[in-house]
């Protein structure tokens, strides 16, 4: 059985989540949270992977911390994935920390947005976006 950690949106607690078991919305062990839905999930090398394999679409941010558009988009993209809790799940890639994932993607521009359904990628877009126009990007590359 192959499992993969992530951390607790919450309570930021680390948590070893089975990979067969990601579509049945574990919960955190210390807060009881959900894991995986509400809030952005911290991606990583161990995660990245089995995340993009959920049943769920999946909104990937790729960042960094001295990016001010992506500090300014941060809330943002979490207010949507509040919003769309249980139909969508929504990552978060420091690019700093991830440099590997980073150029397996070849971002070469942050904040980059990407949209996954089973694993491919249906669409991307470049640069931080208000609420409004981020919502109406996501539900046409959604609907492809």
């Amino acid at each position: 059985m192959s499992t993969f950690n992530t951390r607790c949106p919450s309570c930021a607690g680390v948590n070893r989540v089975p990979s067969e078991r990601i579509s049945e919305s574990p919960i955190c062990g210390k807060c009881q949270s959900p894991l995986l839905d509400g809030a952005p999930i911290e991606g990583t090398e161990q995660n990245f992977t089995t995340l993009l394999q959920s049943s769920q679409p999946v909104v990937v941010d790729f960042w960094a911390s001295w990016c001010n558009p992506c500090v300014g988009f941060a809330p943002v993209f979490s207010d949507v994935a509040s919003e769309r809790k249980g139909q969508v799940r929504f990552v978060k890639i420091d690019t700093e920390a991830q440099q590997n994932i980073a150029a397996q993607y070849q971002i070469r521009s942050i904040p980059t947005v990407m949209v996954f359904k089973d694993g491919q990628r249906v669409d991307m877009i470049n640069g931080a976006l208000p609420k409004g126009q981020f919502d109406q990007w996501l539900n046409a590359a959604l609907a492809k």
